[in-house]
């Protein structure tokens, strides 16, 4: 028999373009399969678990590693996301690697750890070992190897490595290299009764013989027959956990018996994720006559198109439509992928999908940790061996539930599809979640539905051009009324010295006499911290950090200024580092200083905050959002978290603390941004009962985007933004790439910048703007320098990325510019 050599193209989760050719041991020809992962070693020590991308027998022109381990027996990844990853690779210009480390579950990505080895020439020797070289040659003497962070330990000290190198050099140590990491499925060990004792006369004579000398016992096993029922099932077992906790008894207890053959104790495979109980009957989502109609028009649309927005205002009932659109889909054995933009949003949805689809609903998202989230990935893909639960056919998460593997996808909601969160900022690659899920569809020739009451202006203008099919909902559900809105213009409150804190009278007033109705409140501020900032009275002088061009927040509940951008912190100044000077105010306001004052103004009343600094722990959102819901709390204050889609049903106020901020802001999307927050916002006001009131304090109520608000006139902002756009060259009409360089050395960055702008425009002419210092020119020590090139929606995009790419790669070849990061981002937000 012919003996072949097969080689494989390997993909690495590292920012290098393409793949890599290793060779297949002979012994794993039968075995090995595209999508699976296996260990190879990458340079000279690094080893990794690459993906298998081709299998093939053309024999490179170098010689190469061979394929160490074989990590999978069935493929992890399958061809749909292989052409997936390939298309965002080359849509948003970053490297397949880089894709492959956004999409797999961090459990999947191994990679190696330097261990450290006594050289089999060491001879012990204290005469002629220092004192840190003798406490690490006695250790590796006991323990044989270790991590470069035990010796950290060990010796005292953080930077060991030129003690490593040391030791390497006079042949005392050896580094070795071990690969890390890897899913465990969770066991759990299940309690049964032995057929020995499974008939009467045998369990007779087994109970007088406990009930004379080992009573513990036979309260153990009395308690086990009353939770396995009578007559018992011949295959009944019980959680050895949950029986010792009912039964109040002990593991040597337990250990006793099952030695002495009366129990069975057995470790079996559980999921680590919540089972929930049996799911309600579908039919009890009765749609309104708007509903219906916009469920009508979605799948008469879905005939001529495969995308669909739907635009409906506020609480007009959009979840019960995507219920119904989930039905039909699962009718057909397809499987259903239900993005939102936040996980915070997943707790409320979850709840609402699984009491009609019941266990058919999983959740992916960050806050699972790292075997949770591989549990998911493997059941969705079919490798759930031991059948530890029931295929998941409905998938809710944020952006990174887009990559998991699925098979046969039959429609993909995108909730809140104006979001910026959809839109990856760092690492590469730097997706937008709501574009690629387009693709992602066309894939499994699925169908999209885009939901929205303030849709962006992109995926509105694909609508009214007939891109994308379009259905509307104009009502509220069960026919509430929009709340009202009023705006409090501050100068005049300011004037008649009306304002307390940073509250208007007619803000408080209202939130007095909604707390007196026993209802709820949401006060939006888009900052968190406490303050802004900190100036001196004398000279102005602001406290920054020190690896970033940002001024420092100052939060009341560390006592600490930090960096919402590096996560730099430093104490508080007693005087300004500038004239010394102890006048020192605190300017500016954020959620924890609205929380604060607000319980001062109100000290009877239950206030919460919800931002990303009081939810950083696992079960913080849950917390929050069970005490909102269930009135045990009063007022929710909070950032853009509370503007998306959270549906509470006793909000009767919501106020907007300072609309100003957002419309100011210097980005050509800041009034559609400021538009779509305040709109969501005042959506959480009246969602059941009667009609709510939304509070907008502003010092220019007469702002054109204020007034949309007021008025729900979302075609009049639309049509007002579309003109500007199009007058200076914004999506939609063109689309932007912007190109960042970064370096640590501001004057090459500035040459380097200068060089490739020169090359850009030489190529595209006027088209390219720039280089420019961006709003915030310094990130982690990194000065930023950036190029924006804008070409028109009907250019060819991908001979333009090739012509950039083609140009940097020109530019790779000056020596002195290689050092300099360029960065991609492709339809930024």
């Amino acid at each position: 028999m012919e003996r072949i050599t097969l080689f494989a193209d390997i993909l690495l989760p590292l920012p290098v373009p393409g793949t890599f050719t290793y060779r297949v041991p002979y012994e794993l020809n039968e075995f090995v399969a595209e999508g699976q992962r296996v260990a190879v070693q990458f340079g000279r020590k690094k080893i990794y678990a690459g993906l298998v991308r081709k299998i093939h027998r053309e024999v490179p022109e170098y010689v190469p590693k061979y394929i160490l381990h074989l990590l999978d027996e069935k493929p992890l990844v399958n061809d749909l996301q292989f052409r997936f990853w390939k298309w965002i690779s080359d849509y948003y210009m970053s490297t397949l690697g880089q894709v492959m480390q956004a999409a797999l579950p961090a459990v999947f990505k191994l990679s190696s750890e330097s261990k450290i080895l006594l050289s089999p020439d060491f001879l012990p020797d204290r005469e002629n070992l220092d004192e840190f070289e003798y406490r690490v040659t006695e250790t590796l003497l006991v323990k044989k190897r270790l991590a470069i962070d035990e010796i950290s330990r060990i010796v005292g000290f953080q930077k060991v490595l030129p003690l490593l190198k040391r030791m390497i050099d006079k042949n005392i140590l050896v580094m070795e290299e071990e690969l890390k990491g890897g899913f465990k499925p969770k066991t759990e060990s299940f309690v049964s009764l032995s057929d020995t004792f499974r008939d009467e006369e045998s369990m007779r004579e087994l109970m007088d013989s406990l009930g004379k000398r080992a009573h513990k016992q036979l309260e153990l096993l009395m308690h086990f027959l009353r939770l396995a029922g009578f007559p018992m099932e011949t295959d009944f077992e019980i959680r050895q956990s949950e029986l010792l906790k009912k039964a109040d008894s002990t593991h040597a207890v337990l250990r006793a018996l099952n030695e002495k053959g009366v129990f069975l104790i057995t470790k079996k495979t559980v999921s680590r994720l919540e089972e929930k109980g049996n799911a309600e009957n579908i039919a009890g989502v009765i749609l309104s006559e708007h509903q219906h109609e916009a469920f009508q028009k979605i799948n008469h649309e879905f005939s001529e198109h495969n995308v669909v927005l739907l635009h409906g205002i506020t609480s007009s009932g959009k979840t019960e439509i995507y219920i119904k659109l989930i039905e039909e889909i699962l009718a057909t054995g397809k499987q259903v992928l239900y993005l939102l933009p936040e996980i915070a949003l997943t707790t409320q949805i979850i709840n609402r999908l699984r009491r009609y689809f019941g266990n058919e609903v999983g959740v992916y998202h960050s806050r699972y940790n790292r075997n949770e989230r591989a549990e998911v990935w493997n059941n969705i893909a079919g490798h759930d061996e031991d059948a530890v639960r029931s295929r998941y056919r409905i998938i809710l998460g944020p952006r990174s539930a887009m990559f998991l593997p699925f098979s046969n996808l039959g429609l993909i909601i995108v909730d809140e599809e104006h979001d910026q969160s959809y839109k990856q900022f760092d690492p590469a690659p730097r997706y937008n979640a709501r574009d690629s899920a387009i693709y992602l569809a066309s894939l499994h020739k699925a169908k999209v539905v885009l939901g929205s009451a303030t849709p962006a202006i992109e995926s509105f203008y694909n609508a009214q051009t007939g891109k994308y099919g379009l259905a509307t909902l104009t009502e509220r559900y069960s026919g509430i009324t929009l709340p009202e809105v009023v705006v409090v213009n501050m100068k005049d409150q300011l004037h008649r010295k009306l304002i307390r804190s940073h509250f208007s009278s007619v803000l408080l007033d209202a939130i007095k006499a909604t707390l007196e109705e026993k209802q709820q409140i949401i006060l939006f501020q888009n900052r968190r911290g406490f303050s802004l900032r900190i100036e001196c009275e004398l000279c102005n002088w602001v406290p920054e950090c020190k690896n970033c061009d940002v001024t420092l927040t100052y939060h009341k509940h560390s006592e600490l200024l930090k960096c919402h951008y590096c996560g730099f912190s430093t104490t508080v100044p007693a005087t300004c580092s500038d004239c010394g000077s102890t006048d020192l105010k605190m300017k500016g306001f954020g959620t924890e200083k609205v929380e604060e004052e607000l319980g001062f103004l109100l000290p009877e009343t239950n206030i919460s905050r919800l931002d990303l600094d009081s939810t950083r722990s696992k079960n913080a959102l849950q917390r929050i959002f069970y005490e909102f819901e269930t009135g045990k709390t009063d007022i929710l204050t909070g950032t853009q978290m509370v503007t998306k889609g959270l549906d509470f049903d006793n909000v009767q106020v919501v106020g907007v603390l300072s609309a100003d901020n957002m419309l100011s802001f210097p980005d050509f999307r800041a009034h559609e941004r400021s538009y779509q927050m305040m709109a969501q916002v005042s959506g959480r006001a009246g969602r059941k009962n009667k009609r709510g009131k939304v509070i907008i304090q502003s010092w220019q109520p007469s702002h054109p985007v204020i007034k949309n608000v007021v008025e729900n006139d979302y075609q009049g902002m639309f049509e007002r933004e579309l003109a500007e756009r199009k007058r200076f060259k914004y999506p939609p009409f063109h689309r932007l790439i912007i190109i960042r360089m970064k370096h640590k050395d501001p004057r090459l960055l500035a040459a380097a910048a200068l060089v490739f702008g020169r090359e850009m425009r030489a190529k595209f002419g006027n088209r390219v703007q720039g280089p420019e210092p961006p709003m915030v020119a310094r990130v982690r020590s990194f000065y930023i320098r950036q190029l924006l090139l804008k070409t028109p929606r009907e250019a060819n995009q991908s001979a333009t990325k090739k012509q950039i790419l083609a140009l940097l790669g020109e530019f790779r070849k000056v020596t002195r510019f290689k050092p300099v990061m360029v960065q991609f981002d492709v339809d930024p937000q």
